[in-house]
């Protein structure tokens, strides 16, 4: 029995991760004796410029293990996880599911946070049949290619770009009363795909246009010549879908150029964290973000968790990625108590049909596999996050394929 990363995992980020997992690792041997551990996977990118988001998505599966496994485990049997490196890139996150599934025989997979990699994995999860349950992909077609789609043996816990994008453009215009836009995303698949859908809404909202329209790579850091032409262009908001470590640099330089109060900042990059906050305090106050979780949720079990999360992290700060992780393994246990099966299609077949109550609220499937869930809207006030309602993230398949 091995808790090892299936691949090698470079870099302080990923060597944090794999240090939870192996603590996990000495609770759950001891009991292995009384029968064989459920084997779960994470496929994360543990290597390369996303490890970060990796870190936290294997450090909040093991806590969610680890509360599981001090309860008893599952069925009498233990929760092991199994840890897979994608890197974010679609080639290594198949070979790693690969390895997975034929070497390390576990039957159902959490994976991956970026979209390209949970899409190449689709397909081959289907072949295998090995349940594939995603916490943080946002690309809508992972759901348009699931349960009728095609792909019964993907689930996502998640909500979709398109739902945020609508969700954010909508209050953009009718609450804070924005109808001149310019896009600056992050240059992938979530920072044009979110574009995507806010375009394909945009027409809803009368006299609502795009000035302009730019995206970043991962590694950019001065975004002032495309400041500049905003700030010329008379846009009112910035709609920004993009990386977290991105947005205090635009912020700062935003204050610079003298946009703060002038343009707001419309979409999601972790607007809502204290470091993104400081970096620009000015530009950030009347930012708007849609966001699948934040510490501020004010429900009782979300605050446990960002104090279980702390307390097993050295006083870290658990970030999205962390919470999705977490509340997507305690989704599985459940599916796995309500099935008395740790079985992959008995689980696939529970999960189609279970009510699951999350900290954040209740979860249920629609026939694409595809989580109604709860999702925060967020505004910066005051330099502090305010939660401006909660929104059910249900897509409408009909609107999607206008």
């Amino acid at each position: 029995m091995s808790c090892y990363p299936t691949t090698p995992t470079p870099g302080a980020a990923a060597r944090g991760a794999a240090v939870a997992l192996l603590g996990l690792c000495a609770f759950t041997y001891a009991a292995a004796q009384s029968g064989d551990p459920i084997r779960i996977g994470i496929i994360s990118p543990m290597s390369g410029p996303n490890a970060r988001y990796g870190a936290f998505a294997n450090k909040g599966a093991a806590l969610a293990a680890s509360e599981i496994n001090a309860a008893g485990g599952l069925l009498g049997r233990k929760v092991e996880l199994v840890s897979g490196d994608s890197q974010c890139v679609p080639s290594e996150g198949v070979a790693a599911t690969q390895r997975m599934i034929s070497l390390d025989k576990t039957p159902i997979i959490i994976g991956d946070i970026c979209s390209s990699v949970t899409l190449a994995m689709e397909p081959m999860v289907e072949e295998s049949k090995v349940l594939l349950v995603n916490a943080a992909s946002s690309n809508p077609d992972i759901t348009y290619k699931a349960g009728v789609g095609g792909f019964k043996w993907t689930f996502r816990n998640y909500p979709t770009d398109e739902v945020r994008a609508a969700t954010v453009l909508e209050y953009s215009v009718k609450t804070k009363g924005f109808k001149k836009f310019a896009v600056l995303s992050v240059d992938s698949d979530y920072g044009r795909g979110a574009i995507k859908f806010t375009k394909r809404y945009l027409p809803k909202y009368e006299g609502a246009e795009i000035l302009s329209e730019d995206y970043y790579k991962d590694s950019e850091t001065d975004f002032r010549t495309v400041l500049s032409k905003i700030r010329r262009s008379g846009a009112q908001a910035i709609i920004l879908y993009g990386q977290a470590d991105t947005t205090p640099i635009i912020a700062r330089q935003m204050l610079e150029l003298g946009l703060a109060g002038k343009v707001a900042l419309v979409g999601n990059g972790e607007f809502n964290t204290k470091d993104t906050i400081a970096a620009a305090p000015k530009v950030m106050n009347g930012a708007v973000e849609a966001a699948a979780w934040l510490p501020e949720v004010p429900a009782p079990r979300s605050l446990k968790f960002v104090e279980d999360y702390k307390k097993a992290n050295g006083g870290e700060m658990p970030n999205n990625h962390a919470y999705t992780h977490y509340d997507t393994l305690q989704l599985i246990a459940q599916a796995i108590r309500n099935a008395k099966s740790a079985k992959g299609e008995d689980v696939r077949n529970t999960l189609a049909g279970i009510k699951y109550e999350s900290p954040m609220g209740s979860v249920t499937f629609d026939d694409h596999n595809q989580a109604i869930l709860p999702m925060a809207l967020v505004e910066i006030v005051d330099a502090k996050p305010v939660i401006k309602g909660m929104i059910t993230t249900r897509v409408d398949y009909g609107a999607s394929a206008k």
